[in-house]
């Protein structure tokens, strides 16, 4: 007789549910979209993006863009 009884049985049945969770975990984590990188222009150039995106307000548009260009302007 066995002397494990009931318990051996959920012990592995339990384990094989966690390897096929982990499987699944595994695929969905390799297909999740990535985000794409930023683009590798210049401040001002990606501050235009994300207004054009709607990211951004006028007014956050325009504060962000005099500082950008008082920033520039200072280092001349």
């Amino acid at each position: 007789m066995h002397t494990f009884g009931d318990w051996w049985f959920f012990g592995m049945h339990a384990l094989w549910w966690l390897f096929w969770a982990a499987i699944l975990i595994a695929v969905f984590m390799l297909l999740r979209p990535t985000s794409a990188p930023q683009s590798r222009g210049t401040p001002l150039e990606r501050l235009q993006h994300r207004y054009a995106n709607g990211e951004i307000s006028t007014e956050e548009y325009e504060e962000r863009k005099n500082t950008l260009e008082r920033d520039a302007a200072e280092r001349r």
